[in-house]
């Protein structure tokens, strides 16, 4: 019996640069509150990385995407010490594995002005040069004023619009008032957990995320924004978080169905609509939402992107599975090691 067959999924708030995150080392102390998990965790992290373990991170987690069906990611990234070039460096790993990506860099203030001038200036020379994506921020709580207002300008000035964590804890929970004025309709606001209220723009809901870190439930039920769904770095197995998204639901809205969590899968093709052209044939007969929240280990056997088979039989067509899980492997090691050291 034939698949069934989807266009590509799309993971619409992603940092791949976490591909090689698992097995670190652990923090010098279990993190008690949302903010030491940054500290304790992703911001020792992002600054250990180089061009080179941006380079494979960016392999890894785009193989790993269309091994799901995921062909389009949205992404957003850090890397304090190794900025200019990023973000050529991961467009032009997805290229090669044959995923689409849109990049961002997050633009912060946690390392001092110069920090948030060349995070700045990563973005524009990307955005300018050709390069498609969004001007990054981190968040509104480790960013200035003049800071948030330069990015809104960029955006605004590029036409591109604004990639942004947005009161993802209560840390940030100043942030509607602060981007009250600056955000816009194109702006992809991430998370959400606890703004306070309404501001324009797309919200990238990852609800494995938000409970793996304990921030809340972002009832994005009740928001008049579209909504879309990203992992927020773990993977980019759409059919997976849509899953999660569903039961997240359901447990606070026991009349909920698949229909609304799909519904906010399927709103990721308006941020990415060259993704309708995909094709994926899938291992399993049927595409209905009432079909996938109940049905685990499905995966695609075939995907066609630009009329060109990417994927097929279980392997990618246009690089080696095993070598990037190899060279992988070996970056995960040198990242750790300066984490320990």
């Amino acid at each position: 019996m034939t698949g069934a067959i989807t266009p590509g999924m799309v993971c619409a708030h992603h940092h791949l640069y976490s591909a090689l995150a698992r097995g670190m080392p652990a923090p010098p102390r279990t993190p008690q509150t949302f903010a030491e998990i940054l500290e304790l965790v992703w911001w020792r992290l992002d600054v250990a990385l180089d061009l080179e373990s941006i380079r494979w991170s960016a392999m890894l987690g785009a193989l790993e995407a269309l091994e799901a069906g995921t062909t389009c990611i949205i992404d957003h990234h850090e890397s304090p010490n190794a900025i200019e070039g990023s973000l050529d460096v991961i467009a032009e790993a997805c290229a090669e594995v044959g995923v689409r990506v849109d990049c961002a860099y997050g633009v912060t203030d946690r390392h001092g002005p110069e920090g948030a001038k060349a995070g700045l200036a990563e973005n524009e020379r990307f955005l300018r040069g050709g390069g498609r994506g969004r001007v990054g921020v981190h968040a509104a709580f480790t960013c200035t004023d003049e800071t948030l207002e330069a990015v809104a300008g960029l955006g605004a000035d590029i036409g591109c619009g604004v990639h942004i964590h947005v009161a993802e804890g209560v840390d940030d929970v100043a942030a509607g008032a602060r981007l009250e004025g600056l955000a816009t309709d194109d702006w992809l606001i991430v998370h959400a957990v606890h703004l306070d209220r309404d501001l324009p723009g797309t919200i990238a809901h990852n609800p494995r995320s938000n409970m793996n870190n304990g921030v809340g439930y972002a009832r994005p039920f009740d928001r008049p924004n579209r909504v879309v769904l990203g992992t927020d770095g773990i993977g980019a197995d759409m059919l997976d978080e849509f899953r999660v998204a569903y039961v997240r639901h359901r447990e606070e809205d026991r009349t909920a169905s698949p229909d609304t969590a799909w519904s906010w899968l399927s709103n990721s093709y308006e941020l990415f609509p060259e993704a309708l052209g995909d094709e994926v044939v899938w291992n399993y007969r049927s595409a209905d939402p009432w079909h996938l929240a109940f049905t685990t280990n499905v995966h695609p056997d075939k995907i066609t992107i630009d009329g060109d088979v990417v994927f097929d039989d279980g392997k990618p067509t246009r690089v080696d599975a095993d070598e990037i899980r190899a060279k992988a492997v070996e970056q995960a090691a040198r990242l750790h090691n300066k984490l320990e050291t």
